[in-house]
């Protein structure tokens, strides 16, 4: 019998790892510049904590059953993880909380269910307890400098507003309300053109479809609509928010305000990092802002704000394999430390020992034996390692430069 990993889950192997590695090490240092700390939460989740924000649907969480019949969920993504734990371990904390992760998560993907990968990673941040313009211009200038960093180019940041979306529709009767906005998240035209609506709304759903481009235009277009005071100030603050990325670097956005796919989820931001290399574009990862989700785990319902964003590693491993800057090969080993003789062991083992303790990283590979000096020099050949510690039993070194 030949063993597979389970259905939907992969192996990662050394060259796999060293790539992943790459990725997430690059990430992690610009978490650290802009002063995020790293957070771990559980695998496992109860289902009610994942459901609570309803991010994702049930059928998507692979779920399990403990001794107590609590029903359990491996966590399909970070944020809800976030949530419980800040306002249930963390709630004598100052704000604002600037969090991070790099972790693993589930989920059963049913269209084309078989094989399909169901298990993923994912880099990303949280910055909780502050709303406003500086913090949605922080995490979307993070955003930029996780790109930049990783090398990126051809990116973009696709932007809308749920909190506009939102109140745009309410100008439709409630019963066609869910249909216009299913109509606009999927650009359908003809749905918008068959729907009992009158000319006015027509109009309306039709400029709602367009509103996606350069930000001066859409801007213009939504202020046509008629918008009340409240909607004019979210707007205003958009408007904000794009001169202040656009004047802080060469920032590429394209405004969206029918990216309402999340709208449920979302209450101000929303915004999804675009690669456009390829045809059709790459989502390499989303992010937007959340006021009341926090509150839903609060134990008084207090509602914190909050607003994040997650890379997926796997599509941007994707968009690097072309670009030659992953590792090609796993790390090479600095030393192979080879006793002469079998009274030679204990001296090799120490010096082996001697280089490992560097101030910097050394990597030190002993000779385990069953290989005449040939094989053991072929073996360091092949394997990249710079230099070879022959050790006499007095433990004396010869030390031996191996050519590439």
């Amino acid at each position: 019998m030949v063993y597979q990993p389970a259905a939907g889950a992969r192996d990662l192997l050394p060259l796999d790892v060293a790539q992943k590695r790459w990725i997430e090490d690059r990430l992690q240092q610009v978490f650290h510049r802009w002063g995020y700390h790293k957070i771990i939460t559980s695998t496992l989740e109860r289902m009610d904590t994942l459901m609570a924000g309803e991010a994702i649907q049930r059928q998507m969480v692979i779920q399990l059953q403990n001794s107590e019949d609590e029903e359990l969920g491996l966590r399909p993504e970070l944020t809800a993880s976030i949530a419980r734990a800040v306002v249930t371990r963390m709630e004598a904390v100052t704000y604002p909380q600037r969090l991070y992760y790099h972790a693993n998560v589930f989920r059963r993907i049913w269209e084309n269910r078989h094989n399909r990968q169901q298990e993923f990673y994912q880099a990303g941040v949280e910055l909780l307890g502050v709303g406003g313009l500086r913090a949605n211009a922080e995490v979307l200038l993070l955003v930029g400098d996780c790109l930049d960093v990783l090398g990126l180019r051809d990116w973009q940041i696709v932007l809308g507003e749920a909190g506009i979306t939102r109140s745009l529709l309410q100008a439709f009767p409630a019963n066609v309300q869910a249909k216009v906005r299913q109509a606009i998240a999927h650009l359908d035209r003809v749905t918008i053109d068959t729907l009992p609506l009158s000319e006015d709304l027509r109009d309306r759903a039709r400029i709602m479809l367009d509103l996606r481009g350069k930000s001066q235009d859409v801007l213009q277009k939504v202020s046509s609509l008629g918008l009340d005071a409240e909607q004019q100030a979210a707007v205003n603050h958009l408007k904000s928010l794009v001169e202040l990325l656009e004047s802080e670097r060469k920032f590429p956005i394209i405004l969206d305000l029918s990216l309402i796919q999340t709208i449920d989820y979302y209450t101000g931001i929303v915004f999804e990092i675009v690669h456009n290399r390829d045809h059709p574009a790459t989502v390499l990862g989303r992010g937007g802002r959340y006021d009341q989700l926090l509150g839903l785990y609060h134990p008084q319902g207090e509602n914190i704000p909050g607003i994040g964003f997650v890379l997926n590693i796997e599509d941007v491993y994707q968009v690097l394999l072309s670009s030659q800057q992953l590792p090609q090969d796993i790390p090479a080993s600095n030393w192979l430390v080879v006793p002469e003789t079998a009274s030679a062991e204990v001296a090799a083992f120490a010096y082996a020992q001697k280089l490992r303790d560097s101030t910097h990283l050394v990597i030190v590979e002993m000779e385990l034996g069953g290989r005449d000096a040939q094989a053991i020099r072929q073996y360091a050949s092949d394997r990249r390692i710079a230099q070879i510690a022959w050790i006499k039993a007095d433990g004396s070194p010869t030390i031996e430069s191996i050519s590439q």
